[in-house]
C-alpha cells in the first residue's frame, strides 16, 4: 500500500516541470557571492555620500522656506519635484535595507546565514535495525520501524575576509546539523558537518578545514540521508575529517563567452586525518591499542572541458596512509577516479569509484583489517562504486536514479563480516517555490555476510525541506 502511494503522488508530480539537483557550492559561486558583497558595500558608501548631501541641501531650503513663503502668500499648491527632506527619508530606507542583507562581525566582515530546515518521515523493513536510515541491512530481524525526524536540519555561515597580498581573498564557511546524540527528538546534539578556510588567489587556493577526502569529492543527491553521505557503506568515501590541502588550477583553453567551452586542469594535494575503527567482534585489549586518528597523505588531477551546458570531467587520484594496532603496522592504499558527464541541460551522469586495502578510515565498511586468533592482523581488500542518473525536465521536478556498493573480500574477513554491501535508489523531487522542495525516495539494501547469506532492508522517506 505504502509503494502504491509513492507511485501515484510520483506520477502526478511529473506532471510539473522539473528542479536542478542539490547543488554544491562550487568555486564560481563563492565568487559571484564575493562580488555581490563587493558591490552592496560600494552602493552603502554612495548612499551615505548621497544622505550627507542632503542634509547640507535641507539645511538651505529650511533657512529660506520662511522668505519664500511670504513672497507668495495664497498661490494654489501644483505638482513639484520631491522635496530633499522626502528623498532623505527614502535614501536612508535604502541603507537600511542594504544593512539588513548582511550580518555584522567584529570584525566589519559580512557573514551570510545559510541552511535547510528538513523534515523527514520514514519507514523501514524488518532489517533496518531501527534507525533513521541503516547503511547495511542487519544479520538478524527486528520489528519494522516508522517514524519522523527534523534531526538533519542545516545550519550554515559563510563569510568574506578581506583581501590578501597578491590580490588573493580570504573566505569560508561553517556548517552544522542536529545528528548527534540519539534518535529521541529531546536528545538530538548539535554537531559539526563541514568547516572550511580558504586563502585563494588568481590560481591557487590554499584550504583549511573539516571535509569529504580530496579524493572524493562528489555527491549523490538525496533529501532522506543528509546526517551522513548518501551510499556511505556503498562505494562512496565520505567521511568528514580536519585537513589542508593546495589546489593549483591551469587553464588550457579559455572561453570568450560564458557558453563557449573551457579546458583546464585542477591539482589538488594534501594531508587528510583519517577515523580509525576496530573491527567489529575484536577483543578489547587489542582494539584499546589502536591509534585512532592517523595522517593520510591524498592528491587528486581534474581534467574538464565544457561549459555550464555541456560538461565533462574525470579525475584520478590516490591515497595513502597506515594504521597502528597492537604494535603493528597496516597499510592504507587506494586508487581512485571519480567523473561528471553532462551532455545537455537535462541530464548528467556522476560518480566515483575506488580499488586497495584498509578503506574503512575514510568511511568506508567498518572493516579495514581484520584481527587473526593468532593476534596478527590482515589488511582488507576493497572494491567500491558508485554512480547516479540525474534528469532535469524543467524547471520544478528532477529524478534521481543512483546506486552503489562495497566488495570485500571474503578471504580476507571473519565470520559474519560484511563481504558485499548493494544499494540502489530513486527519488524524486518537487520545486513547490524557489526555496521549498518535497521529495519522495524509496531504496533497498542488500548485505550478504560470510558465512550467514544476504540481508535485504527497504527504506521509504518522505522529505520537506526549506531552504534559506
Amino acid at each position: 500500500m505504502l509503494m502504491r502511494f509513492f507511485c501515484v503522488v510520483a506520477l502526478c508530480l511529473t506532471a510539473d516541470t522539473l528542479m536542478p539537483a542539490q547543488a554544491v557550492p562550487a568555486a564560481g559561486d563563492l565568487q559571484r557571492v564575493m562580488e555581490r558583497l563587493d558591490r552592496l558595500e560600494k552602493q552603502n558608501q554612495e548612499l551615505q555620500s548621497e544622505v550627507q548631501e542632503l542634509r547640507r541641501q535641507l539645511a538651505g531650503q529650511q533657512a529660506g522656506s520662511s522668505s519664500a513663503e511670504a513672497a507668495t502668500p495664497g498661490e494654489p499648491n501644483s505638482p513639484a519635484a520631491p522635496t530633499p527632506a522626502e528623498r532623505l527619508d527614502v535614501q536612508e530606507s535604502r541603507t537600511a535595507e542594504l544593512a539588513q542583507s548582511k550580518m555584522g562581525t567584529s570584525q566589519r566582515m559580512p557573514v551570510e546565514l545559510t541552511g535547510m530546515l528538513l523534515f523527514n518521515a520514514f519507514h523501514n523493513g524488518g532489517f533496518g535495525g531501527g534507525l533513521q536510515m541503516p547503511i547495511t541491512a542487519q544479520l538478524t530481524e527486528s520489528a519494522t520501524s516508522t517514524g519522523a525526524s527534523f534531526r538533519q536540519t542545516v545550519i550554515g555561515l559563510k563569510f568574506n575576509g578581506p583581501e590578501l597580498p597578491g590580490g588573493g581573498k580570504a573566505s569560508g564557511s561553517a556548517y552544522f546539523d542536529f545528528w548527534g546524540g540519539s534518535s529521541i527528538p529531546s536528545n538530538n546534539l548539535f554537531r559539526i558537518r563541514l568547516a572550511t578556510l580558504d586563502l585563494a588567489w588568481k590560481n591557487t587556493t590554499i584550504t583549511a578545514g573539516q571535509d569529504k577526502p580530496i579524493i572524493a569529492p562528489r555527491e549523490p543527491t538525496s533529501f532522506a540521508q543528509v546526517g551522513f553521505a548518501p551510499l556511505t557503506g556503498a562505494g562512496n568515501l565520505w567521511d568528514w575529517q580536519p585537513q589542508v590541502r593546495i589546489e593549483q588550477r591551469f587553464t588550457l583553453r579559455h572561453g570568450l563567452t560564458p557558453e563557449d567551452s573551457e579546458t583546464g586542469m585542477r591539482v589538488q594535494a594534501g594531508v587528510f586525518e583519517t577515523a580509525e575503527v576496530a573491527p567489529a567482534g575484536a577483543p578489547g585489549s587489542i582494539a584499546n591499542t589502536l591509534e585512532r586518528q592517523r595522517p593520510a597523505y591524498e592528491a587528486r588531477v581534474l581534467f574538464f572541458s565544457g561549459n555550464d551546458r555541456k560538461r565533462l570531467e574525470i579525475a584520478p587520484g590516490f591515497h595513502l596512509s597506515t594504521t597502528h594496532i597492537a604494535g603493528q603496522s597496516v597499510a592504507s592504499q587506494l586508487g581512485t577516479l571519480d567523473w561528471l558527464v553532462k551532455p545537455n541541460s537535462r541530464m548528467m551522469v556522476s560518480g566515483a569509484m575506488f580499488r586497495g586495502i584498509n578503506a574503512a578510515g575514510l568511511g568506508s565498511l567498518r572493516q579495514g583489517f581484520t584481527i587473526l586468533p593468532n593476534g596478527s592482523v590482515v589488511a582488507v581488500h576493497a572494491t567500491g562504486i558508485w554512480s547516479q542518473l540525474s534528469v532535469f525536465a524543467t524547471s520544478r521536478v528532477t529524478l534521481n536514479i543512483f546506486g552503489g556498493q562495497e566488495s570485500d573480500r571474503a578471504a580476507d574477513l571473519a565470520t559474519n563480516s560484511v563481504r558485499r554491501n548493494l544499494v540502489y535508489t530513486g527519488n524524486i523531487m518537487y520545486k513547490f517555490a524557489s526555496n521549498v522542495i518535497a521529495a519522495m525516495e524509496f531504496s533497498q539494501t542488500r548485505t550478504g555476510y560470510v558465512a550467514a547469506g544476504t540481508r535485504l532492508n527497504n527504506h521509504y522517506d518522505l522529505a520537506l525541506a526549506y531552504l534559506f
